[in-house]
């Protein structure tokens, strides 16, 4: 039975791309392999067709020669073997599954292998997290504080090579330095870590007794960190090779500090406003006056109260409140008045109020104002 063109076993016009080759194939692969078509007995063939096709087609010479002769390029000598240029083709499971391992590589992301891609020689240390509370005072002022990390610090015995008396380690015979062996399993080509070397590429004859052959051992690190003014909750700090030290001799990871600023007694932040709730006497809010009121840098403002201030009723001081991380100024504080009723009154004191209630008509001007709404409507829901 003469052969189907290949540019038809693809799906694919004459010029098509390597890329548009390439993904025809993919789908076709996926579509026609013999795991998923058992109950399909012509399933195998279409998909060593597809194959043949592919391996001619994605060789810019042989899609040369292809479009210029067809099939006849590559029969002539060849005893009908099928595509062979330059000594191609397919002649049995090997070849089958070495053309076919490039697309399994592209398709689950196993490539590499082969180059000095896949070794792990050194391993790079993890990056370690340390959460650090510091006061609102602190994040005011900034500071210097000493931190206790627990990490893998590199060995001393063997400066981190794993060895016994610092030797180098040699190229593990499994995998000839690669860290990655290949297994073939019927169509596939299948890639994965060394067992022997775990990866690292190295082997040692003779580990180290500290650090067991690992180039590094746990410890207790004490380290002084610079807490900049201005940070709040979630900032992060990272310090570059402060974190676990990597395997035989690899970088160390990073440390990052995260931040969290406990509550204070005194004050709430909002970015870099402080907002301080102050209690004040129902006669000082009547009268006017002025109050004295704590600053986050230890000092104290005076703050004018008007006369007639409600609850609620914010005054700001400019630039009171906390400075920016980064430069920039400082934000604002926020004074909001809290009007006090007074209790545990004396007999005296509330026959004191009880005449300022009936003097004080027009002294109530929004309670006027609601319950006069109140009237019209309830006048209205009887109408």
């Amino acid at each position: 039975m003469a052969k189907r063109d290949f540019y038809d076993v693809l799906g694919i016009s004459k010029g098509a791309t390597p890329e548009e080759i390439k993904k025809a194939y993919r789908k076709k692969a996926k579509e026609l392999h013999p795991d998923r078509n058992a109950d399909n007995p012509e399933a195998e063939a279409q998909f060593k067709e597809a194959n043949e096709a592919y391996e001619v087609l994605k060789d810019a010479d042989k899609k040369a020669a292809y479009d210029r002769y067809g099939h006849a390029a590559f029969e002539g000598g060849m005893g009908g073997g099928g595509p062979r240029p330059g000594g191609g083709g397919f002649h049995g499971q090997g070849d089958f599954a070495s053309a076919f391992s490039d697309i399994f590589d592209d398709l689950f992301g196993m490539g590499g292998a082969g180059g000095a891609g896949g070794r792990q020689r050194a391993a790079r240390g993890a990056d370690l997290r340390y959460n650090l509370r510091v006061t609102l005072d602190e994040a005011y002022n900034g500071l210097q504080k000493t931190i206790n990390v627990p990490t893998s610090v590199q060995c001393d015995s063997c400066n981190g090579s794993g060895a016994e008396g610092g030797a180098e380690p040699t190229t593990c015979p499994t995998c000839s330095g690669m860290g990655k062996v290949r297994a073939q399993q019927g169509f596939f080509t299948i890639e994965r870590t060394c067992p022997t070397c775990s990866g690292l590429g190295q082997t040692i004859k003779n580990p180290c007794k500290t650090c067991g052959g690992q180039g590094r051992v746990e410890k207790d690190r004490a380290l002084s960190v610079n807490i900049p003014a201005g940070v709040e909750t979630g900032t992060r700090i990272r310090l570059a090779g402060e974190g676990e030290a990597g395997m035989r001799g690899g970088p160390s990871g990073d440390l990052y500090i995260f931040i969290e600023v406990t509550p204070h007694d005194i004050f709430e932040r909002d970015g870099t406003n402080l907002f301080c709730r102050v209690p004040v006497s129902m006669t000082a809010a009547a009268l006017g006056g002025d109050i004295e009121v704590p600053t986050i840098d230890g000092g104290r403002s005076r703050v004018k109260i008007p006369a007639g201030s409600q609850s609620g009723r914010q005054m700001r001081l400019r630039g009171k409140g906390m400075p920016a991380l980064r430069g920039g100024g400082h934000g604002d504080m926020f004074i909001e008045l809290a009007v006090e009723t007074p209790v545990n009154l004396t007999s005296r004191q509330k026959e004191l109020l009880r005449e300022f209630d009936s003097l004080s008509e027009d002294n109530n001007p929004e309670s006027k104002s609601f319950f006069s709404s109140v009237k019209s409507f309830w006048d209205s829901m009887k109408g």
